[in-house]
C-alpha cells in the first residue's frame, strides 16, 4: 500500500471512529435517583468523564430539585412525577448535588456527590 492511501485510510478511520472516542464508549448511562424528605438514594454515583448521562429523578412526597452547578445540572421535579435531565462530564473530581426546592425543614441537609472518573 502506498504512503498516500495509507494516510487517506487512516484519515477517514479516525473521521468514523471519532465520535465512539469522544463519548467514552458510545453507550449513555442511565440512572434512576429517588428524591424524599431528606434524602436522595442513592445519594453517592459514579460516571465516567465524556460519557452522556441520564438522571432520572422521581418523587412521591412532595417537589424536589437537583442542583449540581458544577456539571451545569438543574432540574426540578413535581410530587408525584419524574424528570430526566442529560449531561456529559467534562473534568473528573467529585461533585456535591443538593435539593433545589425547598422541601422542609432538613432540606438544607438533602445532598448527593457525583463522582466523575477518567
Amino acid at each position: 500500500m502506498n504512503s498516500k492511501r495509507l494516510l487517506r485510510t487512516i484519515f477517514f478511520c479516525g473521521i468514523a471512529l471519532s465520535p465512539l472516542v469522544a463519548a467514552g464508549d458510545g453507550t449513555p448511562q442511565t440512572i434512576s435517583i429517588t428524591a424524599q424528605r431528606f434524602s436522595f438514594s442513592p445519594s453517592e454515583i459514579t460516571v465516567k468523564k465524556g460519557q452522556e448521562v441520564t438522571l432520572e429523578i422521581t418523587t412521591t412526597d412532595v417537589s424536589h430539585g437537583l442542583l449540581i452547578e458544577g456539571l451545569g445540572v438543574r432540574t426540578e421535579v413535581k410530587k408525584g412525577q419524574s424528570a430526566e435531565v442529560k449531561f456529559t462530564p467534562e473534568t473528573a473530581g467529585n461533585f456535591e448535588g443538593k435539593c433545589a426546592h425547598f422541601c422542609g425543614k432538613g432540606h438544607g441537609s438533602m445532598k448527593m456527590t457525583v463522582h466523575v472518573v477518567e
